[in-house]
């Protein structure tokens, strides 16, 4: 059987739009595809046909590993399998949980190098204290194949650090990103409301998210009810779904809001389908330790002005006054006047968004980034290609 050279990355979420995490997935398959390394990209269940067709390059293949940030024994047994199949030379483990059996099942398998990239946010109000000591030992043995740690923010990091459950020294941070190459193709401005019915004149706010509590839909839509009620010229569209959507769908019409808030559901690429072209300000006002926010990125990077809470790594992404404003969680009545103060003032938001423009080109890169984490893998950037197509036929 030929062989090429190969990184196995475990995600353990749904693949469910074009962005964020499987933007991540598919920068990193580019890369490894420019060096001749074949990609195996393994999620909790098959991608819509859209993403699919996003993540599938040459050198990609594409499995699923259902439960794997569970460690149930099916998974256990499916990271086998695959680790047996695709010999890879790196693991990579994203969203599966910091304690589990996969680095030691990487070490039975021959698996070179083991990689944890920290994506965990933290319960609203959390304090980082350092583990006990027994669970210090015991997390450092478990952990013992793991190489290194990325965390994707200096929150992270600290996190991270304090609870000295792994050697500081093996930690590294890495931002998570947006891609900038998208920004180039804009949708018209005026597509993505007429698809909504959302009427032009209206200045649009917009939160891409999980449609929970945690995301501060509560919140956002008591700062709408506030807004509206002074400037009746504001909609709110809040693009995602989740398990509480039809709760605050139906408390959005109690609170008489039917006309000024529109709910999308879930959209699979928001980039493509406008959603960040048509907004004229985009919201993030979570209440739970967010380490870090890919919408933010992904805003900033077409030149939004946002509105933002004080939670976890925000602050690193939001610069208050700046690039946008900063406001307490669970705080309804300072979103309200951020976002009036932004929807009266366009030279205000062509500012913050320019602002927030540079900060994106500076620090949140996917490209940039994602060659970092490559090169920590000591892939060489001029290795000879393989043939990583006849590999892949060999492995079907």
């Amino acid at each position: 059987m030929p062989q090429v050279n190969t990184v196995v990355s475990v995600f353990g979420i749904e693949p469910a739009r074009i962005g964020g995490a499987e933007a991540y997935a598919r920068e990193l398959s580019v890369q490894l595809g420019e060096r001749g390394w074949q990609s195996v990209l393994c999620f909790l269940k098959e991608p819509p046909d859209a993403v699919r067709s996003y993540l599938q390059l040459p050198n990609v293949r594409i499995e699923v590993i259902e439960d794997s940030w569970r460690t149930k024994w099916r998974a256990i047994i499916a990271v086998m399998r695959i680790l047996r199949r695709y010999q890879p030379e790196i693991l990579h483990l994203h969203f599966t949980g910091f304690i589990g059996p996969y680095p030691w099942l990487a070490k039975l398998c021959s698996v070179k190098q083991v990689v944890f990239t920290d994506h965990s946010s933290q319960p609203e109000g959390h304090v980082t204290r350092r583990a006990p000591f027994w669970k210090r030992r015991i997390a450092r043995l478990i952990n013992r194949p793991i190489g290194r740690v990325i965390t994707v923010s200096e929150y992270g990091y600290r996190c991270a650090a304090g609870r000295d459950l792994f050697p500081a020294e093996r930690l590294e941070m890495v931002y998570n990103s947006a891609d900038l190459s998208r920004t180039s193709n804009r949708q018209e401005r005026t597509g993505f409301r007429r698809t909504h019915a959302i009427p032009e004149h209206r200045k649009l706010v917009a939160q891409v998210s999980w449609i929970i509590p945690e995301k501060g839909i509560g919140d956002l839509l008591e700062a709408a009810r506030l807004v509206v009620s002074k400037n009746p010229d504001v909609h709110f569209v809040f693009v995602g779904e989740g398990a509480d959507r039809e709760r605050y769908t139906r408390q959005s019409v109690e609170m008489g809001l039917e006309d000024h808030v529109t709910w999308t559901g879930q959209v699979e690429d928001p980039i493509g389908e406008g959603v960040f072209t048509a907004a004229d300000i985009v919201c993030q006002v979570s209440r739970w330790e967010e380490v870090f926010g890919y919408v933010i990125a992904e805003a900033m990077s077409f030149g939004k002005p946002m509105v933002a809470t004080r939670v976890g790594g925000i602050p690193e992404l939001v610069e208050d006054g700046k690039t946008g404003f900063i406001v307490n969680r669970r705080d309804a009545a300072a979103i309200a006047d951020r976002i009036l103060t932004l929807a009266a003032d366009r030279g205000l938001r062509e500012r913050m968004g320019s602002a927030g423009l540079a900060v994106a080109n500076a620090r949140f890169d996917l490209k940039r980034n994602v060659e970092r984490v490559v090169k920590s893998y000591g892939i060489s950037a001029h290795e000879p290609a393989k043939s990583v197509c006849d590999s892949l036929a060999s492995v079907v």
